[in-house]
């Protein structure tokens, strides 16, 4: 469990409680509460030592349930609220644009599932509800169709922390990621390790820490649920450990060694490579690729949209140990928490090398846009910390306006060692306008790194309308880099566009962090470049200070 943990089940319950019309002075409690969670930069061991105190707006009791629930796993409120509503109502939070209030009407007309939501839109009830109309019921089977078809996938933060626990209580067993996790998808619909182990040794050790352990059907391996998350565990004897791995490794690729396996007479499965029904000793992947006369492609590669590229090998892709400058980070000068001296410290404590400022500009109000007043304040601040020999770039994600112009004049934007532009506002635009908006941008002689490009929220909500094939080339054609966003719930640059991309842009993987601990989300975003078959020549924040500086110059340089 982790502070985002606890966070995210402040507000649920915040939500339900709303749902059910309780006491509006309770719903703000729990809100509160959770946004006084967000500004500590303690861990969360640290909290619940001491029981949460001197946390504001965390009162004794709220504080000892806190404490249980990270004992037990069970938020008492969280669950009696839960219990009063039926389990379809509660998927309708997945539903972009759905708030309590909006829910609560829904269920009252009868509706308590994605599923009669999706029929209701379909049949036009929806629009005849007081509060929404034709727009509003368009909208909502839009994100209906997307949210039924995110159902029971989680992000790869959630995934891997997940993996991480199992990996931990397997670890004399000599675990390895298997499926999703290992393959660095974005979203996992289970969490799959392998070990080197018996049938009744694997069972007990999950029991242990998993729910519903049960037997796959048809294969060695047990399964369970973590945080309701489902995992596998898949078990062999040494001898036949490969074969498992490599079976393990998704459906396309499992397909893909069954088929190869017949084209040579021989049989594959996760119980072992054989040959005329007799077992070959496969003591590592290696051996089954050996054997079955095919490349040894990493975990990452395992996907049809890497089918016949010539990529780099593994020990040419990026690694976390490659990125030497944290860009596009957020401070208390927006919606971030940490103070400026608190970020680079933190940079440099991480093995990093500098840090680039990202704070928002002055349009997106909601986050404490910086006005160009404030901007300079922070580049004095800026100024007096490199006097320190701390190595920090001035810089701001700026706002792409719907013109497709950006909310700093060109004389404050040419003040900062570097800009990110980014789309924070009129995600409804149709195609043709979102296009436009973002060729401008690209095209603006001071923009340094596109953000986040198509606006996705992984799970919640799709890109905005654009050709982006049409924002990329002319990214390209002006030299403009384009952000992999490593925050788990984007991780936007999409892989597969970067992969097909990979040989006409520059990339720069960016945590957009808004606390310390986001820093680390880091590895999130090397997970897709890796996926996309990137090196540290694709990505510049693998650059060092100055080369970075170096960079920015020679691009603006460039574009006059």
């Amino acid at each position: 469990m982790s502070l985002k943990d606890l966070i995210k089940t402040l507000n649920l319950t915040a939500d339900l409680f709303e749902l059910l019309e309780e006491n509006a002075f309770r719903i703000n409690s729990y809100r509160a509460a959770a946004r006084s969670l967000e500004s500590v930069e303690d861990s969360l061991e640290d909290l619940v030592q001491r029981k949460f105190r001197d946390v504001p707006k965390v009162g004794s009791t709220l504080a000892a349930l806190l404490v249980e629930y990270v004992e037990t796993g069970v938020f008492g409120p969280l669950e009696e609220a839960a219990s009063q509503v039926p389990a379809g109502v509660l998927t309708l939070f997945r539903v972009r644009g759905l708030g309590p209030k909006k829910i609560r009407l829904l269920w009252n007309t009868g509706i308590e599932s994605l599923e009669d939501l999706r029929e209701a839109c379909e049949n036009g009830q929806i629009a005849t509800l007081k509060g929404f109309g034709a727009k509003s019921q368009a909208n909502i089977l839009e994100s209906v169709i997307f949210a039924l078809q995110s159902q029971e996938r989680v992000h790869m933060s959630t995934a891997m922390s997940i993996a991480e626990v199992l990996m931990e209580n397997f670890r004399d067993m000599s675990p390895k990621l298997a499926g999703s996790v290992s393959r660095g998808l974005e979203t996992s619909a289970d969490v799959e390790i392998t070990i080197s182990c018996s049938k009744e040794s694997t069972y007990g050790t999950l029991k242990l820490i998993a729910e519903d352990v049960q037997h796959a059907e048809g294969y060695a391996a047990w399964q369970g649920r973590i945080q309701g998350v489902r995992v596998e565990v898949g078990y062999a004897e040494p001898e036949v450990r490969g074969a498992m791995d490599a079976m393990f490794s998704g459906a396309y690729w499992r397909e893909k060694l069954e088929q190869k396996a017949q084209e040579k007479g021989m049989e594959i499965s996760s119980s072992g490579l054989k040959q005329q029904s007799s077992p070959l000793f496969t003591l590592s992947e290696e051996d089954v690729y050996e054997a079955l006369e095919l490349p040894h492609l990493p975990p990452e590669y395992r996907e049809p949209e890497h089918e016949g590229l010539v990529l780099p090998s593994a020990e040419e892709l990026i690694t976390v140990r490659d990125i030497r400058g944290m860009l596009h980070v957020h401070s208390h000068y927006s919606d971030g928490i940490p103070t400026l001296r608190d970020l680079i410290t933190t940079v440099v404590q991480n093995g990093h090398e500098y840090l680039g400022m990202g704070d928002h500009s002055v349009s997106a109000y909601y986050a404490h846009g910086l006005s160009i007043e404030r901007l300079r304040e922070q580049m004095r601040e800026i100024d007096e910390l490199r006097k320190e020999g701390f190595k920090i770039l001035k810089g701001s994600e700026v706002d792409i306006l719907q013109d497709g112009s950006l909310d700093y004049p060109d004389d404050v934007l040419a003040e900062l060692d570097y800009v990110v532009a980014s789309v924070h506002s009129h995600f409804t635009l149709s195609e043709e306008e979102q296009t436009k908006r973002l060729v401008q941008a690209v095209s603006h002689p001071l923009v340094t790194i596109l953000g986040h490009p198509t606006g996705r929220l992984l799970l919640r909500r799709p890109s905005y309308a654009l050709n982006l094939d049409a924002v990329l080339e002319a990214a390209a054609e002006r030299g403009t880099v384009i952000e992999i966003n490593a925050n788990a719930y984007r991780l936007d640059l999409d892989w597969r566009v970067a992969l097909k991309w990979r040989d006409r842009l520059k990339f720069a993987i960016n945590t957009d962090a808004h606390v310390l601990g986001g820093l680390k989300d880091i590895r999130y975003g090397v997970a897709v470049a890796r996926k996309a078959g990137l090196t540290p020549a694709h990505v510049i924040n693998t650059l060092g200070h100055q080369e970075m500086l170096d960079f920015i110059q020679k691009q603006r340089s460039a574009r006059s």
